[in-house]
């Protein structure tokens, strides 16, 4: 019957046989009427609408906790030391937090701060990957490592250095035609591939150094 039924089974309906014999012996229920009604239905709202709490307890029970850690690199490096907390093999003496913190930096560098000119060739893509101080580090580290990974998994890339960065130089196939490269461009050419995770647990534990 909802709340409006379980309020009067649990609460009016007791509330009004109590005072009806009450008044058939010539007493009122003290606080008159309205003290009694208001005591029968006080106790129905708390009878019918549960005893954990009541409304109040499940409309504004605990909250959910947050997951997000506000900050991309932090809930990395926050994922890469639960597991190695939880890893009962981990030899701590290796551990290497410090290196995969500037590797994270380096990614930063290179996603939100490198100059990429792409350039159409006939069958392919040449990107002039460019900048400047960290940033510039960052691309001779990240760049080249990366086409190494991208040969592993069957693409044809190389990497050429240049003063202010690396050409990055990515040939169509059957597997990847040009229309695919176009669309990828630098960023997306360089997301290929699942190796970025593993090597930052690897990083981690001072098992693998390069970018």
């Amino acid at each position: 019957m909802g709340m409006h039924g379980q309020m009067t089974q649990g609460g009016m309906d007791g509330s009004m046989a109590q005072m009806h014999q009450q008044m058939m012996q010539g007493q009122m229920p003290q606080g008159g009427m309205h003290g009694g009604m208001g005591q029968g239905m006080h106790a129905g709202m708390q009878g019918g609408m549960g005893g954990h709490g009541g409304m109040h307890g499940r409309q504004f029970g605990a909250a959910g906790t947050p997951t997000m850690p506000g900050q991309d690199a932090f809930g990395t490096i926050q994922e890469v030391v639960r597991i190695l907390q939880a890893d009962p093999a981990t030899d701590w003496s290796k551990v290497n937090i410090a290196a995969l913190r500037q590797h994270l930096i380096d990614m930063d560098e290179v996603t939100l701060h490198a100059a990429a000119a792409e350039s159409m060739l006939d069958n392919g893509i040449e990107i002039s990957v460019t900048g400047e101080g960290r940033t510039l580090e960052a691309i001779k580290r990240m760049v080249p490592a990366h086409v190494s990974e991208l040969r592993e998994i069957g693409w044809n890339a190389k990497a050429e250095d240049l003063s202010n960065g690396v050409k990055l130089t990515v040939m169509a196939s059957e597997a990847q035609p040009l229309t695919k490269l176009k669309a990828l461009g630098f960023m997306g050419i360089m997301v290929q591939g699942a190796h970025h995770q593993p090597h930052h647990l690897m990083m981690a534990k001072g098992e693998f150094t390069t970018h």
